[in-house]
């Protein structure tokens, strides 16, 4: 297989069984990144053209309408509320840095989209979808970095005013979710395999396969040295487009932890008798909805809303099937059911904290985040203090 390459500023010329494919490595927040890809397409006029993006970032930048086709009942009800919550806060972040930077988002990607229509080139979208790398990266994540990611995602939301001139030109070398999670990545270095290695694969393989004789792929700059890397190389892409299944060790600990909590109630009731008992029962009612109640009134929850966090929360908690944050997401949308304004205003509102607390769709997904990570906080608080309570 011939294996040839020819590489010039930002572009990378590779020869793969007679065909020509041609690498533009891009920086996401770069006018002059915008302009080579454009220029570049315009003059090879391929056969085909690859962009680093998944059909939801593809319909994002191009129909910034979408927001108003969102069914966020139905977003709550299918468990995906963190998902939904943590692309809108990654998106937001691209946003932020590229208004500080006078670039739109996804410029590159929006100007090699028009210039390979204008030269006729059919369009082949390479990434993974944006979900099922999230997806990856929570499964393979521990409990507490889950915690860690989640708040780093949170405290992405502000401080972009104050990034030095240094620290914006290391995020035009990066992927955007590398730079957002990078301080994570040093901690867990399976995220940078699922962020960047994983998609390196995806693409290689996308860019392989797009048919053509002459391909132009625009990708990020730091993923060009893995592209070329698997390019020459067979990749099943179904073994990266599958979310993996949770853990059984998870699956088993879900069901032992409610078993366990009923025993230690069983064990105090007959050992230290009623009062015993009445004591355990108390501060786990106590633990579960305070503090479900509190990560409610932290994403300023409606007050029926919170109601229904507290009450559910000691129940839910003892039924791996159901949380305490999905009870609380549907209360919240329906009594603050999201306005035709609020769809409208969803891409503006997402670009700051302020914003995402008072768009009412934002806030059905912190409502349900929040009460769940509450309520998950009370049962471990209120563990040790049944055992207290018990007397043995």
């Amino acid at each position: 297989m011939a294996n040839k390459e020819n590489r010039t500023e930002g572009v990378t010329r590779l020869e793969l069984d007679g065909r020509e494919i041609i690498l533009v490595g891009t920086a996401h927040v770069s006018k002059e990144s915008a302009e080579l890809a454009e220029a570049v397409i315009e003059k090879e006029k391929p056969d085909k053209v690859c962009v680093e993006l998944c059909a939801l970032r593809h319909q994002s930048i191009r129909n910034s309408e979408q927001w108003r086709q969102m069914d966020i009942v139905k977003v709550v009800k299918e468990k995906k509320s963190f998902l939904l919550l943590a692309n809108m806060m990654l998106t937001s972040f691209q946003k932020r840095i590229g208004k500080k930077l006078g670039v739109r988002p996804g410029e590159e990607m929006i100007r090699a989209l028009d210039a390979a229509e204008n030269v006729g080139a059919d369009i082949c979208l390479a990434d993974r979808e944006i979900t099922v790398t999230l997806s990856r990266t929570w499964r393979g994540t521990r409990w507490w970095n889950k915690i860690k990611l989640f708040f780093q995602l949170i405290l992405s939301m502000g401080g972009i005013d104050d990034i030095d001139e240094q620290a914006v030109e290391e995020m035009k070398k990066e992927d955007i979710l590398q730079s957002l999670l990078s301080e994570l990545e040093k901690s867990h270095p399976s995220i940078r395999r699922i962020l960047i290695d994983e998609r390196d694969q995806y693409m290689a393989h996308k860019i392989r396969n797009a048919g053509g004789q002459k391909v132009v792929a625009v990708v990020g700059a730091g993923h060009v040295p893995g592209i070329k890397k698997y390019l020459y190389e067979e990749i099943d892409p179904a073994s990266l487009e599958t979310v993996p299944p949770k853990g059984r060790g998870l699956k088993v600990f879900k069901w032992l932890l409610p078993a366990l909590i009923i025993l230690i109630f069983v064990v105090g009731f007959f050992s230290g008798g009623a009062e015993a008992g009445k004591s355990m029962l108390v501060w786990w009612l106590l633990a579960n909805a305070v503090f479900a109640g509190l990560g409610t009134v932290a994403a300023f929850g409606h007050p029926a809303t919170i109601v229904s966090a507290v009450a559910a929360a000691p129940l839910t908690s003892l039924n791996p099937m159901l949380a305490a944050g999905w009870v609380a997401g549907l209360v919240e949308a329906y009594f603050r059911k999201p306005k035709v304004a609020d769809l409208e205003d969803l891409s503006t509102d997402i670009l700051s904290i302020r914003g995402f607390w008072r768009n009412n769709v934002t806030r059905i997904l912190l409502v349900v985040v929040f009460a769940n990570l509450g309520s998950t906080v009370g049962t471990f608080v209120a563990l040790p203090l049944m055992v207290k309570a018990m007397g043995i």
